[in-house]
């Protein structure tokens, strides 16, 4: 994950003059390097932004989309997949948040980049499929011996389990 922090800031000074008034903010934002363990903004990829910001007596509403494209190994085959997620933004707002539901307006700015960091996070899948009947490594592909004599697929990626060991005075391969 990025350790950098997105910024932003959009004024609402005019907007507040009128509570009730409306205004659109529609933004392609930078977002490569966020990541969960399982999937990830690339790099160089840009999020869409499109809200309305809302005046109300005591802050600004703003509600809207965030869309982030994502890459990342298919859960089931581990090959490469991606994607765009769609996060539905709902924040408010507020001069004095003594809330902590509630969002700090400073000198009548509001900087957007800690919801759009946190949405995007939240986005992102925690085990992305490449397809919904995706059934994983073709099985025939990969054979192995089984204690029975009978042949079955084994994956090489997972070669590595065979030289695990659990008892320390044996090196012999468990059966």
């Amino acid at each position: 994950m990025s350790s950098d922090r997105i910024h932003l800031r959009v004024g609402v000074s005019d907007l507040r003059r009128h509570p009730g008034e409306r205004m659109g903010v529609q933004r392609d934002v930078d977002l490569g390097g966020i990541g969960v363990s399982s999937a990830a903004v690339p790099a160089g990829s840009t999020g869409r932004l499109d809200v309305v910001v809302e005046s109300r007596s005591d802050g600004v509403t703003v509600t809207g989309t965030l869309t982030v494209p994502w890459t990342g190994p298919c859960r089931r085959c581990l090959e490469p997949t991606d994607g765009v997620a769609e996060v539905h933004l709902r924040e408010v707002f507020s001069d004095d948040p003594v809330d902590a539901d509630l969002l700090p307006i400073e000198s009548d700015v509001i900087d957007l980049g800690p919801v759009l960091h946190d949405a995007a996070v939240l986005a992102l899948p925690l085990a992305p499929l490449c397809r919904d009947d995706c059934a994983g490594p073709a099985p025939e592909s990969f054979p192995v011996q089984r204690a029975d004599g009978d042949e079955r697929p084994v994956d090489p990626r997972w070669s590595a389990l065979d030289e695990l060991r659990f008892d320390p005075g044996t090196d012999a391969p468990l059966e």
